[in-house]
């Protein structure tokens, strides 16, 4: 199947699971927006779910890089994408836990391992740019994240200047081209 036809029918699906609303939304950013991406509809849609992580694991069969996913809303779409390609994942949490292990990097992680982040959707960037920032603090490289959704506020250019490369399945332009 093309990028085309995986990006099409992924927004069908998108669309399927009634995860593009229209209104007045507040973003976790503090902005407002016309539209919202409501991750939680679909990332607990399975057949969405399974549709994301086949278009992950497709961009990410050339490598053998260990996945990691930024808690809380990523963590479904890395252990399915992790199922998928039969590799190890690790959670990136926003900070260390007071209690249990305190890690900020839960799972296993070896020094030097290279490592592409997953994540949902991306506005600003900028948690995944935190995400990058405690992976390589704690030994890993990072080059690479993985969005479902790039809404298009940013997010490209506050990665780069982390020297990351952040690539999407689905923009907002083409999520909403046909919807607005």
């Amino acid at each position: 199947m093309s990028d085309d036809e995986t990006r099409e029918e992924l927004i069908a699906a998108l669309r399927e699971a009634d995860a593009v609303r229209f209104g007045e939304f507040e973003l976790s950013h503090g902005g407002t927006s016309e539209y919202y991406v409501d991750k939680y509809l679909f990332e607990t849609d399975p057949a969405c779910l399974r549709q994301i992580a086949a278009a992950f694991a497709d961009r990410l069969q050339a490598t053998d890089a260990t996945l990691a996913g930024v808690a809380l809303g990523a963590v479904p779409l890395v252990a399915v994408t992790a199922a998928e390609l039969d590799r190890p994942y690790v959670i990136a949490r926003k900070q260390a836990k007071a209690y249990g292990t305190g890690n900020r990097i839960e799972g296993r992680l070896a020094a030097d391992e290279e490592v592409v982040v997953i994540e949902d959707i991306a506005t600003t960037g900028q948690s995944a740019a935190d995400a990058v920032e405690a992976l390589r603090e704690a030994g890993a490289t990072v080059e690479r994240v993985l969005v479902v959704v790039d809404r298009e506020e940013g997010a490209t250019e506050t990665l780069a200047d982390h020297d990351v490369t952040l690539e999407s399945l689905v923009t907002a332009g083409e999520l909403l081209a046909d919807r607005r």
